[in-house]
């Protein structure tokens, strides 16, 4: 698999390009600043972008979508939950006061269980509710991508709206607790001591995993 991680946006957000080496299909995951340097890094590794993933509706990481999709041509996937969500006027209110336009609607939706197929690489979907309704994580290939349901060293907020701490912790209790230990966490902000680790790292080291166990 080729990966590259870059940080992104005025939030500094975590994109990753995940790309399968045999066929040069790819994917990136919440391209959210630096478009056309993104676009470039894709062209320059001689990929073509089969969609622009969003492990979230937060505007953050959506903010990227509509300028990726013009300068690739890819769809947008991501959960109906939160694509729904934050398309609500209350809560666009809300982010634009904070200096964000609404993201243009996905043109899919990804599900719990999904098998997302990149050439020869196939990612699992996975619904981890908590830090908004519709937050996925994608895992496969020794990699769990969390967007915001998981940091190193921490978790994501649920004070946005579609927040919820105890259905967040049950996500990672049920959903992201079982992976294997070997598994590379790449979260959706660098806010730890590190960029990454390993899913038993984390369980040593993150408060609010090792209280799961």
């Amino acid at each position: 698999m080729i990966l590259r991680e870059f940080t992104v946006g005025p939030l500094q957000v975590r994109a990753y390009i995940m790309g399968c080496k045999d066929t040069s299909k790819a994917i990136i995951v919440d391209p959210a600043g630096s478009e056309e340097y993104l676009a470039k890094a894709i062209e320059d590794l001689g990929l073509e972008l089969m969609a622009i993933v969003n492990t979230h509706g937060h505007p953050d990481h959506t903010c990227g979508n509509e300028r990726m999709k013009q300068l690739t041509g890819a769809p947008v996937l991501m959960h109906k939950a939160d694509d729904e969500l934050f398309r609500e006027p209350s809560v666009v209110a809300m982010f634009r006061a904070w200096g964000f336009e609404p993201a243009p609607p996905a043109d899919g939706y990804l599900e719990d269980g999904q098998s997302l197929q990149v050439g020869n690489l196939s990612f699992e979907i996975i619904h981890t509710p908590g830090h908004s309704p519709g937050s996925v994580c994608l895992y496969g290939h020794g990699v769990v991508v969390t967007g915001d349901t998981l940091f190193i060293d921490a978790i994501g907020r649920t004070d946005l709206p579609g927040g919820d701490y105890d259905v967040l912790m049950n996500s990672l209790k049920t959903r992201i607790i079982p992976l294997p230990d070997d598994t590379l966490v790449l979260p959706g902000h660098d806010y730890g001591p590190k960029p990454t680790d390993t899913l038993g790292g984390q369980k040593r080291t993150n408060p609010y995993l090792s209280q799961l166990l």
